[in-house]
């Protein structure tokens, strides 16, 4: 079975090891678990590290504001302060006028 998996592998390289589970297990009638099939191909040396596009930060906008109301940032996060329980703080800022 363990070649069987490396074969449809090989076949559609497209495919993650959780589609090839899924894949293999319809296709071949014979259950075969998404971190079984990771094991094997990368004992074999089949995963491949995903592409990653590195998107920078601008340091600012390309189209800068030029009145208040035009753009607005907003941001949203809990805080566990010991002793008192959560706090929610939800921040919104005008980006012309700060």
């Amino acid at each position: 079975m363990r070649q069987k998996v490396i074969d449809l592998a090989l076949d559609e390289p497209e495919l993650s090891p959780r589609e090839l589970a899924v894949t293999f297990t319809d296709t071949r009638g014979y259950f075969v678990s998404e971190s079984s099939v990771y094991r094997l191909l990368k004992a074999q040396d089949l995963i491949t590290n995903p592409a990653f596009i590195v998107i920078k930060a601008a340091d600012e906008f390309h189209d800068k504001t030029t009145a208040p109301d035009q753009l607005w940032q907003t941001d949203f996060t809990h805080l566990k302060v010991i002793g008192w329980g959560w706090f929610y703080l939800s921040t919104i800022l005008d980006d012309y006028s700060h």
